[in-house]
């Protein structure tokens, strides 16, 4: 188990240090921070100060290497835009996009599952084929296109839920929540359907799949001949031994909704990290765009980090092939 735990813990370092080294190398040809920085009367005396300053002019491995000794001391930079510490400023954004990511992940769960077993255990039925249909619509749309759908019927049309924004918020500590307001819950309901919708629909048809497939193996066959009810059956019996698989790719889904968050962020100018990014590309601004990228990618690797524990410990297969190895 520690040499398990040991192996993904360098696995994580190295993606880490990929992300960091390949985000850093995209920066550098989006353009030039010093002309958002400096207006029209600046001089080349001026510019060269500021590029000291900001350590602009040192070679890129110096700069990356910088960047990445002082993340680790949790000093990510100065923002060339707010000249305000990254840190501070995604501390300001995060709760809301963790906040969106986490409704979103729940619903997409715990009707993924519902819905995929449902349709497995009824394959002919009506509400089957409603659930199938519109699950289709979840796979092929874009994420962008629902989430504009959805505005124009319930925010345009119907007037029912607020279009943007994240309505009222109370603080805690350095927490931010819309869970506890009326308006919070309400402005959260869209941008949650929308970033979760394709989440739910994969997770619904590979539980689908996975329940088809338990429901016609021997164990099922053999507990029907002990004459046992479809009730015990179907979730007592068939539903454990489909889900076990089914764990690694949640996680994996788990990591996708963060990091796509973006996408609805921007759609419903969610004030997260992921519009937070946006903004930051169009003011060049490296710091913010590097940490944005650095911070998703420690929430992925983090997610995927954990699930692989949970897998190793639920399974006990890759613990006896585990133990014969290093036997």
């Amino acid at each position: 188990m520690l040499s398990f735990i040991v192996k993904r813990i360098g696995q994580s370092v190295v993606v880490l240090l990929t992300v960091g080294l390949v985000a850093f190398s995209m920066f550098r040809f989006i353009g030039d921070p010093i002309d958002n920085l400096l207006g029209q009367e600046r001089t080349d005396a001026d510019i060269e100060r500021l590029r000291d300053t900001l350590g602009l002019n040192d070679p890129f491995p110096v700069q990356y290497i910088s960047f990445l000794s002082k993340a680790v001391q949790g000093d990510w930079g100065i923002s060339f835009r707010q000249g305000r510490p990254v840190v501070d400023i995604l501390i300001e954004r995060l709760p809301a996009t963790l906040e969106l990511a986490i409704i979103s992940a729940l619903l997409a769960i715990i009707f993924g599952i519902l819905f995929g077993v449902y349709t497995a255990i009824r394959p002919k039925g009506w509400l089957t084929n409603i659930i199938l249909t519109v699950s289709l619509v979840g796979v092929s749309l874009p994420t962008f296109l629902i989430g504009i759908l959805l505005i124009y019927i319930f925010a345009v049309e119907l007037g029912v839920l607020p279009s943007f924004g994240r309505g009222e918020v109370v603080q805690i500590g350095w927490w931010s929540t819309g869970l506890l307001t009326a308006s919070g819950i309400q402005a959260l309901i869209l941008p949650a359907i929308t970033l979760g919708l394709y989440q739910m629909t994969l997770i619904m048809r590979l539980v689908r799949s996975e329940m088809v497939e338990t429901l016609q193996s021997d164990f099922i066959r053999f507990a029907r001949a002990r004459g046992l009810t479809e009730r015990t059956i179907n979730f007592r019996h068939a539903i454990k031994n489909t889900l076990l698989p089914v764990i690694t790719i949640i996680g994996l889904q788990l990591g996708s909704i963060i990091a796509f968050a973006i996408i609805t962020e921007t759609v419903f100018q969610w004030p997260g990290v992921g519009l937070l990014f946006i903004d930051s590309i169009q003011f060049v601004d490296i710091p913010v765009m590097a940490s944005y990228l650095m911070l998703i990618s420690i929430l992925f690797v983090l997610i995927n980090f954990i699930v692989d524990i949970l897998y190793f410990i639920i399974d006990p297969r890759l613990r006896d092939r585990r133990a014969r190895h290093t036997g």
